[in-house]
């Protein structure tokens, strides 16, 4: 264990002048404890394990050391960092390509399955100095002879317990036979599992331990709750959200600078004035949308964390973290804009369910479970737009003069011979017909491309069933009973792969987890058969993700997935000896009416 108390800023750890003006660049000051802890011993080619959660800024901690030590001229992929997930991957090599912004000549290259082979390949034979991917497409590559490790200096193991929990342990340990022995090692996991500790006595050479744990304080004054994306565009979530809430003043955070400008003007299209704040806006022209917001004259501010860093207005009654931060800390500091100087304040995050790790961390870390919140539905919106406009009509009969206005009323009433309350319901109508659009228009609103992905559209239902879901690498047993259906909220599929092809369950669970990001734990029952097998996901899968999962390969089989629609009181077709199914992906081809065909003679043959 380090202390982090001397470190006072990343110049006291000897970092590269390219890297430490990109640091500054994107607002780090101070190291993290496992910043603090990891770097030195890194820089200096040790081995080291490190037990720290998610969120704890673990991806500087060894990317930068491994950035300084990086020979630019080198074509062959220097550095590997396996990671669990293709978010997860997807996410450090974005990390790596910030941090070396200043080196010029860098190339990182993600690999991740579900991605174009063609342009890995390309980029492969170009020449890359760091490669980040998931054990299987890294495994791939390999044993193709596309993917060179025979230079490799640097091996790191991110979230080795979760690749542990999604069944791509013997991947990972296989891949570790095959590098260089003489490399430097590093290996971070949340929790030791006897499986990890194995790997690390096994691999590491003599490592320096650091342990993190991260206890951060938040105001109890601030209600916070969580959305679980699902079934509803991100956008108009937001719209719904912002109609239905109490608020006053309101800061939403994102990731990017470029989305900042993005949703402040497709709010603003939406009738919600918004101003963006980011680090391209000019100092004086961000000091005074401040201003206009401690004012009053401006409700909403979309801003990135660097851009809110020391931001003060009492008046904040919301923070709305649209994008969740991948730090825990800069969650904290999120949220910590509202229920300033003793007022109550709301924080309301969106997380879709491949984020759910980073939903935990938090959790974890500020000792608090975030309120499960359900989206206002249209109904609501449209109650709470009629209060308001009633409230409206009150404030004005009670504050203005409507002489002009009543007279024009009663010239059109003699005029047209319309009852006053006819005329009343008209003005009400092209009062509310030139205001914000509706629930329900909204819905059908444009993407934004901000929608969540997959996770953004699946439903987050999780059955009381599924007891027996995967722990430590163990996976769920085959269903015994065939003619039961899938539990409430979730759908079966048949994959075209058996045990005539040798897959497991982990097999199944760690490629589906994978590709279509989601959570190993809201993967349900699956029956193996010998060549073919069935597997129970959430309701709701957006038609790309299901014709993506289609083309992808497990035990060298494609899955070529097909929905199985269960009848009440009839068994699912993919059991033999069922009564009756329907595949509502239409046709299923020759291969799966081949399968039909003998399904319904060895039905016939049994009954």
């Amino acid at each position: 264990m380090s202390s982090t108390d001397a470190v006072e800023n990343f110049a006291a750890l000897s970092l590269p002048e390219a890297l430490q003006k990109a640091l500054t660049d994107v607002g780090y000051e101070t190291p993290s404890a496992i910043q603090a802890a990891t770097i030195p011993p890194l820089l200096n080619g040790r081995d080291v394990l490190g037990q720290a959660q998610t969120g704890t800024g673990k991806t500087a901690a060894f990317a930068l050391p491994l950035l300084a030590r990086l020979n630019l001229e080198q074509k062959k992929p220097q550095a590997l960092v396996l990671a669990p997930t293709r978010e997860l991957a997807i996410q450090v090599s974005e990390a790596f390509q910030k941090y070396a912004h200043y080196m010029h000549g860098f190339r990182v290259l993600p690999v991740y399955g579900g991605a174009d082979y063609r342009g890995q390949l390309r980029q492969l034979q170009r020449g890359v100095h760091v490669v980040v991917g998931t054990p299987g497409r890294v495994m791939d590559h390999m044993r193709r002879g596309s993917l060179d490790l025979s230079e490799l200096q640097m091996l790191v193991l991110d979230e080795a317990d979760e690749m542990l929990r999604m069944g791509f342990i013997d991947d990972v340990e296989w891949i570790l036979e095959q590098i260089p022995e003489q490399r430097q090692m590093a290996l971070f996991s949340a929790t030791m599992p006897e499986a990890i500790k194995r790997i690390t006595q096994r691999y590491l050479n003599q490592p320096e331990e650091v342990a993190i744990e991260v206890k951060t304080v938040t105001n109890t004054s601030i209600r916070q709750r969580v959305w679980m994306m699902a079934g509803v565009h991100k956008l108009d979530a937001l719209t719904r959200i912002l109609e239905v809430e109490e608020t006053d003043g309101i800061i939403i955070f994102v990731r990017t600078r470029l989305s900042t400008s993005n949703l402040a003007d497709k709010l603003a299209a939406r009738g919600y004035p918004a101003a963006a704040l980011n680090g391209d806006i000019p100092q004086k022209q961000r000091e005074q949308t401040v201003q206009k917001l401690k004012n009053g004259e401006l409700d909403i501010l979309v801003a990135t964390d660097v851009a809110a860093r020391g931001l003060d207005v009492e008046r904040i009654s919301h923070v709305i973290n649209y994008d969740i931060p991948y730090d825990v800390e800069a969650y904290v500091h999120r949220i910590g804009r509202t229920g300033r100087a003793g007022r109550t304040g709301d924080a309301i995050l969106f997380a879709a369910n491949r984020e759910r790790r980073l939903l935990r961390a938090i959790e974890r870390s500020t000792g608090q479970t975030i309120e499960k919140m359900e989206l206002p539905t249209a109904e609501q919106v449209a109650d709470k737009r009629a209060a308001k406009f009633k409230q409206q009509i009150t404030e004005v009969l009670d504050a203005r003069d409507l002489s002009a206005s009543r007279k024009l009323v009663e010239d059109y009433q003699h005029e047209y011979g319309v009852p006053v309350i006819e005329i009343a319901s008209a003005l009400v109508a092209m009062v509310q017909g030139s205001s914000r659009p509706s629930a329900k228009r909204g819905e059908s609103a444009e993407a934004d491309g901000d929608s969540g992905s997959a996770g953004g559209h699946s439903k987050d239902t999780k059955s009381p069933a599924r007891e027996k879901r995967e722990r430590g690498g163990e996976h769920r047993k085959p269903r015994r009973n065939k003619t039961v259906g899938p539990d409430k909220g979730m759908e079966r599929f048949r994959i075209e792969v058996g045990h005539s092809h040798g897959v497991k369950p982990g097999n199944i669970v760690g490629a589906i987890a994978n590709e279509a990001e989601i959570d190993a734990e809201y993967i349900g029952h699956i029956d193996i058969h010998d060549n073919y097998s069935t597997v129970d996901l959430p309701e709701g899968m957006p038609k790309e993700l299901f014709k993506h999962l289609k083309s992808v390969w497990v035990s060298g089989q494609r899955l070529q997935l097909s929905r199985v629609v269960m009848q009440v009181g009839k068994g699912d077709r993919s059991a033999p000896g069922a009564k009756s199914v329907k595949h509502a992906d239409g046709m299923a081809g020759k291969s799966g009416r081949a399968n039909r065909k003998s399904g319904k003679k060895k039905g016939k043959q049994r009954g």
